[in-house]
Order: structure tokens, then C-alpha cells, then sequence
């Protein structure tokens, strides 16, 4: 049996990676599926759970975020999700189904009824932060007692499903990135963000503007530690 593990590098995730290899101890496959968009910090935070799993992680991927942008000449929005289905479920069920028998372990909490394993139908799958009672207050209490810090963003720089605050601070902290997503934008005709979500523009280019025109986004100074849309 191959013992697969779905680390996303979210909160959730790295808690279920830690403590299972803490209580059922056994040889598991820690599989994550990389888009080639992430931030600095994510990427470190995936090296340092190599270090604490003692094992590589098995990066899937076949092509990255950017390359699919310009095989399709359309960008990922609220309407057509389609980076979530080519990126992550696809070759997390591929990888899964060619290293039967198998099950996949995956990081959905007790207090996350509502929420269904994306691969549950198709795959074997277990859910053991459900099966020990798990909240997300003791998720953070055992990533705090391990003195685990999640990143800050564990989505793609280009998510469209992120806040006004988060595209400010890629600006800020990663103006290059924002820049080429500006660039994709204006050559395909289309944006990220949904037009009409909010009072702001929904263009980068026209949010850069209000951006350095100082206009203030609620949320300036707090942090949030979760991905919208791409946890496994």
C-alpha cells in the first residue's frame, strides 16, 4: 500500500504531514503540486518541511501557471477556474492512480464539515485531522508548539481569488511580478480581478495607479495565513 500525503504547505496540510509521521509512523510519499507562481517564502517554507519530514518532497508538475496562460491565451478568474483543476487536481489524481494500491491522506478539519475531499470520488482517501477531532485551534496550537511559521501567501502571486491588500503588498515587495502580470493583462484583454467586485479598478495597471496615488486598502497591517483557493 502506498501512503500518499497532500501537502499544499498550508497550515492544515503541514499539520497533518508533522503529526502523522508523530503517530503513524510508516513510509509515505509527501506529494505537492508547485506552479511555478509561488513566492520566495513559500518555496522556502517547502525546503524546511524537507528538513523536518527528512524526506523530498515529490513536486508534480508539467507545466507551470504562465505556460498554461499562454497555451490557453486566457487568464484563471472567478469564471473559468481552471489553473486549480490543471495544476492541482490533475496530476495529484494522475500520480495517485498510477501508484496503486493507494490512499490519500488529506488535511481537512473537523470544524470543516461543509468541505469535501476534491478527490474522494475517484480515489481512496482518509481524513485524519477529522479522525482525531481537530479544529483549527489545534492546528495553530501544534504549529506554534513545533514553532512552525506558515507563509504569509501559500497561493500563486497572481491568485485572482486574493484581497486588494495582497495584490498592494506583491506591488510593493514584488514589483516584477506585478508587472508581468500587468503585461498579461493588457496582451490578452482580460484581468485577474473580477470587474465590478469592489469600488476599485479591476485592472492592474489602473490599481497600480490608485495604489501609488496612496490610496488606503482595508486590511493594511494585519496578516492572514490561508490560500483561497488551492489547499489540498
Amino acid at each position: 500500500m502506498n501512503h500518499i500525503v497532500a501537502l499544499s504547505g498550508g497550515k492544515d496540510s503541514t499539520a497533518l504531514a508533522l503529526r502523522l509521521r508523530e503517530v503513524e509512523p510508516r513510509e509515505y510519499q509527501f506529494i505537492c503540486t508547485p506552479t511555478g507562481n509561488e513566492l520566495p517564502e513559500m518555496l522556502t517554507h517547502w525546503s524546511r518541511l524537507e528538513q523536518l519530514l527528512d524526506t523530498s518532497l515529490i513536486k508534480l508538475t508539467n507545466r507551470t501557471l504562465l505556460e498554461w496562460i499562454k497555451e490557453y491565451n486566457a487568464l484563471p478568474n472567478w469564471r473559468q477556474r481552471w489553473c486549480t483543476r490543471l495544476l492541482k487536481i490533475v496530476p495529484c489524481l494522475a500520480y495517485v492512480k498510477n501508484h496503486q494500491p493507494a490512499v490519500l491522506y488529506v488535511g481537512l478539519r473537523a470544524d470543516e464539515a461543509e468541505r469535501e475531499g476534491i478527490y474522494s470520488s475517484e480515489v481512496s482517501c482518509r481524513f485524519p485531522l477529522r479522525e482525531w477531532g481537530w479544529k483549527l485551534k489545534e492546528v495553530k496550537t501544534y504549529l506554534a508548539d513545533r514553532q512552525i511559521c506558515i507563509p504569509n501567501r501559500t497561493d500563486c502571486a497572481w491568485c485572482y481569488g486574493q484581497r486588494l491588500i495582497e495584490w498592494k503588498r506583491l506591488l510593493k515587495q514584488y514589483p516584477d511580478l506585478y508587472a508581468e502580470a500587468e503585461a498579461l493583462e493588457e496582451r490578452i484583454g482580460a484581468t485577474f480581478r473580477s470587474p465590478g467586485r469592489d469600488t476599485w479598478p479591476a485592472s492592474l495597471r489602473l490599481l497600480r495607479g490608485e495604489f501609488e496615488a496612496g490610496r488606503m486598502v482595508r486590511g493594511e497591517g494585519n496578516e492572514r495565513e490561508e490560500c483561497r483557493v488551492c489547499r489540498l
